[in-house]
């Protein structure tokens, strides 16, 4: 080799390099990536000229298997030779007799592009040796004519899996190298038919899954098992007849017709296990087998990935160089494929070399983007499934379809591939290949028992529909962030479900009396016969209260929330038994915060998953299902009232009673005791103590999986009834239960669904319950998505009649709990329209993450978000709410909820406490315009809490020391004195 060719040579490869083999540090990039600022939803627009399109293939929908001359495909034949009664696609959705029907359809979506494949054996029902079979020309004329007339541009696919069986069974299908000149044949007369109309072309679709699973695996038709030759040799085929179709249309029809030509390529998408250079290399290599095969020789260079040539080198055909060269560049568009067909059904766990698979379209167009050349990327099949059993309402559909669009976005707008259009698959329900009709795909729902076939809008097109319409996510007013300051006397606050306890004494409390022995010793002696009286702990002798108080008031909150352990304070559930140290413990406590001005917030009951929250006795007797655990409970009641009333400000009865978990009789004895507990405080303690008291319910909001369908937005409604209404309504309303509860239930009943006995209130109950409340306590921490048709059993209530849905879209802790602010100013809303304008406290809100994690950046942005939906709700709709609460405390009591991680018995603070204090101090988000007001400040009242009152036990100690100095200076006195006598 020459010197000037040796240059080129090397010229030429580091070109190569640099259009292709980019996409390694695609891992490493999106690892990089802001952390959960990338992950959120992205409410933006597509570009203008982008392309919106639906899908369809020949033999799932057209049905008319043997009508008008039709001959068989691979796919009539390989459903009807099945002994065990497989289902066909011999009607499916008959699209072949009702192609109004389905071009009706389109115009309804607005879509830009159809695409639809052409059946070979329909069109040419021997190959190509006669001319084309009328009817078939004629039914793909009427199509395109009425594409023409809606003005929706057509994108046709010439080989969709349906290979005519007159060819498999003459030339054994694609293991025979004359099929690349039949399939030429075939495209030319389908240019020279249609080409005027047609300006996307689509040569084969998925040729992975027709080599691979064709003929090696034989799991798809013609259904041979040819181990891996068969599949690479089919698979070189189907390159060279792809290749040699976009060369004619290149040289002979182009310039006329003006078109452009491309093969659909299928990938799954893999994540490595570690992000180790080992994984990563491996997941390279799992998409070298599937997309790299066909996308490399057609878009790079003409040849196989390099990874596929050396691990198979004896069964991996060759390509000449004059082959290559011919191969190289043919495709005017990347046609990619992304759905259930490949991804976790039809790929070959070998392909995955050990790697984990996923479902992230963006980062495969950022993939294809950088391995193969920065080319355009139309996505001409996209979509998920669902059950066949799900009719209209297919909210699981729609939420994945979502998530494809949106990721899409986000690919051009934060990555900026160069993604031209988006094809949603598919138009209507039809024949889903091995999973037949027991999944369905379609936006628009077909009845495949009625011979009608009968087009209906499912969720998915209606939301299809709009997302056309917008071109996209634009953003919404009401999801923009709001300035404005909460009010002056807002309470915020933290809570903690409860509170670290610790009742051993670390202060000194030696009742011996020693002296300084400065003759002998020279040290202190203790004094035989004289002892002062033992003192009683003191609350300056706790240091872990100490300790967390000083915490407390580092974060300037003006309001602490926790629960005390009724069976830590009354072991037998009565006043036999008081634990007098832990009850003198928590007078220390809520004393200490009263001193600093943190306004104690106690809740007396606070279910757990021990015993229910209630002391053993209680619980093993029934607990809330025994009406004497509601006398227990206001005994237990007045004692802390007596006890700890004069340093509470604000008193909870109950913490967050689970209602799904309650049984009817339990959740009747439950309000009740709130109620007599409610009328003990008002009448007893409230004069003198000037508190405040109601119950805390958990007030998740409840979405309509699917905002078209009346059905959900019922369901909704029916499910927060009985969420929150079920014990909210006696309370704040009527003194009984929600209307709709009694009917939901009544009518279940009468189905003989289920033998639910909805207890009753006395008229005297009623009026005991009904206004028993000061103020509405809430503790929120996410939004539910419902829909009323089941799919899932494990994630189905059968007692509300309610699925619950997960949109995909939305961004999850580590517990799986969406992050969805707007919920918190709905359900403020919904209680403020339901309940009227009574004052409303968040005492709990938050979202758990890695425990210890310093940078809980998920909380920060929680956080800050939820508290500005809170803001929204004060200052748009007028909604009365009085304080917010962020929970949790510390990791200590409240694992991964946090605002401060507990490590080796020191509590650090984490990202989001820096963030809930500087919101604090700015009391919300003041206009940089307007010239922040000056809140006065507010100390606390407290009748009890004077200055030799909440010093008490300091100068209980200052006194002993006092006593003790005194007593010491005595006895030295008086043994000097002695010494001296002694000494005369």
């Amino acid at each position: 080799m020459s010197a000037r060719s040796l240059l080129l040579f090397m010229a030429l490869s580091i070109g190569v390099k640099a259009l292709y083999g980019n996409g390694d540090d695609l891992w490493e990039r999106f690892s990089r990536l802001p952390y959960p600022e990338d992950n959120l939803f992205l409410y933006d627009t597509f570009p203008q000229d982008f392309m919106w399109s639906v899908g369809t293939a020949a033999y799932q929908v057209e049905g008319g298997w043997q009508q008008d001359g039709k001959a068989p495909s691979i796919w009539d034949t390989f459903s009807h030779k099945d002994k065990h009664g497989r289902a066909t696609g011999d009607v499916a959705s008959n699209s072949y007799n009702n192609l109004f029907l389905d071009t009706e359809a389109l115009e309804t979506l607005g879509v830009t592009n159809y695409r639809f494949s052409l059946s070979w054996s329909r069109l040419f029902p021997n190959g190509t040796e006669s001319g084309p079979n009328e009817a078939g020309l004629a039914y793909y004329r009427r199509l395109l004519d009425r594409l023409k007339e809606l003005s929706i541009e057509p994108i046709v696919t010439l080989y969709h899996w349906d290979l005519p069986q007159r060819l498999q069974d003459k030339y054994k299908g694609w293991l025979n190298e004359s099929m690349v000149d039949i399939f030429k044949n075939y495209a030319e007369y389908c240019f020279r038919l249609f080409g005027d109309d047609v300006k996307y072309w689509i040569t084969i679709d998925n040729p992975y899954l027709v080599a691979w699973h064709g003929y090696a695996t034989g799991c798809l038709p013609p259904g041979i098992r040819g181990e891996k030759l068969f599949g690479y040799m089919s698979g070189h085929n189907l390159i060279k007849a792809h290749a040699a179709v976009w060369h004619l249309y290149n040289d002979q029809f182009r310039s006329a017709q003006g078109g452009q030509v491309s093969i659909a390529l299928a990938s799954h998408w893999i994540e490595p296990v570690t992000m180790t250079d080992r994984d990563i290399q491996q997941c390279h290599k799992s998409l070298d087998f599937v997309l790299g095969w066909f996308a490399k020789p057609i878009f790079i260079d003409g040849d196989y990935p390099q990874s596929m040539k050396s691990n198979l080198s004896f069964i991996l055909p060759d390509f000449t160089e004059q082959e290559k060269r011919y191969i190289k560049g043919t495709a005017d568009f990347f046609a990619l494929s992304f759905g259930p067909n490949l991804s976790f059904q039809m790929l070959d766990p070998d392909m995955k070399f050990r790697q984990n698979e996923s479902l992230d379209l963006r980062k495969i167009l950022y993939w294809i983007n950088m391995e193969y050349n920065k080319p355009k990327i139309f996505i001409v099949e996209n979509s998920w499934f669902v059950s066949g059993n799900t009719e209209m309402e297919d909210a699981k559909y729609m939420f994945y379809l979502k998530k494809f669009v949106m990721e899409t976005l986000k690919a051009i707008k934060k990555d900026h591939v160069n993604v031209i259009g988006y094809t949603a698959w598919s138009l209507v329900d039809g024949f889903e290949w091995l999973r037949e009709y027991r999944i369905r795909r379609g936006l628009f729902y077909v009845n495949f028992m009625n011979p009608n076939r009968k087009r209906m809008p499912k969720s998915s097109a209606f939301f299809y529909q709009q997302l056309i319409k917008k071109n996209g996510f634009p953003p919404l007013p009401e999801n923009q962030p709001l300035q404005g300051t909460f009010p002056c006397n807002f309470a915020w606050g933290i809570s903690a479900f409860s509170v670290q306890i610790d009742t051993t004494p670390s202060q000194f409390n030696d009742p011996s009396v020693y002296v300084w022995d400065m003759n002998k010793t020279k040290g202190l002696t203790k004094v035989n016969g004289i002892k002062v009286p033992k003192r009683k702990t003191h609350c300056v002798d706790f240091a872990i209260i100490r300790h967390q108080i000083s915490v407390l008031r580092e974060t300037q909150i003006s309001h602490f929330y926790f629960s005390l352990r009724w069976s830590l304070i009354l072991p037998q559930g009565n006043l036999t038994q008081v634990n007098t140290k832990i009850l003198h413990y928590y007078q220390c406590f809520v004393s200490e915060l009263s001193r600093v001005n943190i306004t104690p917030v106690v809740a007396l009951w606070q279910p757990s998953s021990l015993h229910q929250g209630l002391p053993l006795k209680l619980a093993k007797n029934g607990g809330w299902e025994n009406y004497a655990t509601v006398l227990a409970f206001v005994e237990y009641s007045k004692l802390c009232f007596k006890e700890l009333g004069n340093y509470v400000g604000m008193w909870i009865t109950m913490n967050e009673p689970y209602v799904r978990n309650l049984t009817q009789n339990a959740g009747h004895n439950l309000l009740k005791a709130h109620a007599l507990t409610w009328h003990t405080y008002d009448k007893e303690f409230r004069r003198s103590q000037r508190g405040k008291i109601s119950i805390a319910l958990q007030a998740d909001w409840v979405e309509p999986a699917t905002p078209f369908s009346q059905n959900d937005k019922e369901t909704s409604k029916r499910t927060l009834e009985f969420d929150i209404g079920r014990l909210a309504d006696p309370i704040f309303l009527s003194g009984d239960y929600p209307q709709v509860m009694r009917d939901w239930l009544t009518q279940r009943n009468s189905l003989d669904l289920f033998d639910f006995h909805v207890p009753s209130f006395t008229d005297e109950e009623k009026n005991m319950i009904r206004g028993t409340f000061d103020f509405f306590a809430l503790s929120h921490y996410t939004t539910q998505l419902v829909q009323w048709e089941k799919e899932d059993s494990a994630r189905y209530d059968h007692y509300l009649g309610a699925q619950l849905i997960t949109d995909s879209t939305w961004i999850h802790s580590q517990n799986r709990f969406p992050v969805v602010p707007w919920g918190l100013r709905k359900v403020l809303n919904w209680i403020q329209y339901k309940y009227g304008d009574v004052p409303i406290y968040i005492l709990a809100n938050g979202i758990d993450e890695g425990q210890n994690q310093v940078e809980d950046k998920l909380r920060v942005y929680y956080m800050e978000n939820y508290i500005n939906e809170a803001l929204k709700a004060i200052i748009l709709d007028g909604v009365n709410l009085r304080g917010y609460f962020a929970y949790a405390f510390n990791d200590k009591t409240d694992p991964r909820y946090g605002l401060y991680a507990y490590v080796a018995n020191q509590y650090e603070p984490k990202m989001s406490l820096e963030s809930f204090r500087r919101l604090i101090d700015n009391n919300g988000w003041p206009h940089p315009d307007i010239p922040i007001s000056q809140c006065p400040e507010e100390l606390l009242i407290c009748s009890d809490c004077h200055f030799f009152q909440t010093r008490k036990y300091l100068l209980a100690f200052v006194a002993f020391i006092c006593f003790v100095f005194i007593v010491s200076v005595f006895m030295i006195m008086y043994y000097s004195k002695k010494g001296k006598r002694r000494y005369k």
